[in-house]
């Protein structure tokens, strides 16, 4: 897939949504990222940590994610708490990827970790299904890099929630498709690779189509790509 990355400026001001896609570009494509802009971007996502609207402490959204932000494979998200829950995962996954052991990246991620171990039902710790389909899809995706007790046991949890709202067509109900593949992908279980075998007829036909000067559709096309080729 084409680097979407104009230069290696990563930090949207005005948006946590545009910064976190563009960290995530560079990790997708193997871009290297230099170690002064890894800390530009920690240290800037870090100072979002628990400022106004964010949820439950989390890294929080900018006014400008509120009104317009997207998950990195193009769907929407219609509500103030999924944006600021989903937002505030990413950007948790985010601070570990990028590795800068400065004091208040550092600190930063313990706290995130602390915010998230709490996540899940009162009676079950190991809780996989948190509020809907893409608030678990981003849950799952921090679990899966964090030093959060259970990960694995909490992921299998989920992914058996997921294998029960199959709908018998390649996709789930509840669970929006591509952000479903894009997180599977990063699941290395077996559960996670029997939910992709089950989407590859969508998968197959996504790449058999022209592809689009979209930056969503390119990010689709080349999840489709990967899923085939771990499934293939």
């Amino acid at each position: 897939m084409p680097s979407l990355m104009s230069d290696l400026s990563l930090v949207n001001p005005d948006s946590l949504a545009e910064t976190l896609h563009a960290v995530t570009d560079a990790f997708v494509d193997g871009t290297p990222i230099p170690p002064a802009e890894r800390e530009r971007v920690a240290v800037w996502i870090a100072g979002r940590q628990g400022q106004p609207r964010s949820y439950r402490g989390l890294p929080a959204p900018t006014n400008q994610d509120y009104l317009s932000a997207r998950l990195y494979t193009g769907e929407a998200l219609n509500s103030r708490a999924s944006i600021g829950h989903i937002m505030g995962e990413e950007a948790a996954r985010c601070l570990i990827q990028l590795d800068v052991p400065l004091p208040e990246v550092q600190q930063a991620i313990r706290r995130n970790t602390e915010i998230v171990t709490r996540f899940g039902l009162p009676d079950d710790t190991q809780c996989g299904y948190y509020c809907c389909g893409k608030c678990s899809l981003s849950f799952w995706r921090h679990l899966r890099v964090s030093a959060i007790p259970d990960t694995e046991a909490r992921i299998r949890k989920g992914l058996g929630v997921l294998s029960q709202c199959r709908e018998g067509n390649g996709r789930w109900r509840v669970f929006p498709y591509y952000y479903t593949l894009f997180t599977l992908l990063d699941i290395d279980l077996p559960e996670a690779t029997a939910e992709l075998r089950y989407a590859t007829s969508g998968c197959e036909r996504i790449v058999k189509r022209a592809l689009k000067d979209d930056r969503f559709a390119q990010r689709r096309y080349a999840i489709a790509e990967r899923v085939l080729a771990r499934c293939g």
